[in-house]
């Protein structure tokens, strides 16, 4: 990991690329770690709520909220007794056949409506190793961690309460940054064309 964001260092300082040469990349920076996630631009409304909210500053006041080990890290806004009935971040489900709950996957919270509507404010991270096939195309999956899953794997062991909160929060801090396609390909993931 350090490696790799030394070579981001370092690219980013030589001023060598232009704007139209880099794609758009989720930073999450936490005190255990950083996460890079890559958005699927076939998932545009999803894709375009989860960058206005970051742009907006939405999710500096919120943190990985329910950890479990094997399963899921989420963050953003918290579950709630009610659900999501009266949240202004609903948005209709954008299920792609192509996109999977493997491991590092990246898709949206919701609660058990019956539509599937999901809640543009909360996120969450697949940590099952062998995927979670039973939330295919019942929630919206809409990015994948290409770097940073060493990160997940310690979200996830922290000590939690019985709703599987971390016992010590574990803030977000959560921006749009620029990164060139060697950048991103260093890690392994391939950019869908």
């Amino acid at each position: 990991m350090r490696k790799f964001l030394l070579a981001l260092f370092v690219a980013t300082i030589g001023g060598c690329t232009t704007l139209s040469d880099t794609y758009p990349v989720v930073l999450i920076s936490t005190r255990l770690g950083d996460l890079f996630v890559w958005l699927y631009e076939e998932v545009p409304v999803h894709r375009q709520y989860f960058i206005d909210l970051t742009n907006s500053g939405y999710f500096d006041d919120y943190s990985f909220n329910r950890v479990i080990e094997g399963f899921v890290a989420q963050g953003g806004c918290p579950d709630t007794p009610e659900g999501f009935a009266y949240s202004i971040h609903l948005l209709e489900p954008e299920f792609r056949p192509q996109l999977r709950h493997v491991y590092g996957t990246f898709a949206a919270g919701r609660d058990n409506n019956p539509g599937k509507l999901s809640a543009g404010c909360q996120f969450y991270i697949v940590h099952d190793a062998n995927g979670i096939a039973r939330l295919d195309d019942n929630y919206t999956i809409y990015g994948f961690v290409f770097s940073g899953m060493e990160v997940v794997d310690q979200i996830v062991a922290v000590e939690t309460n019985e709703s599987d909160e971390p016992l010590e929060t574990i803030r977000l801090d959560i921006n749009m940054i620029n990164m060139t396609r060697a950048e991103i390909e260093a890690s392994g993931f391939r950019i869908p064309e």
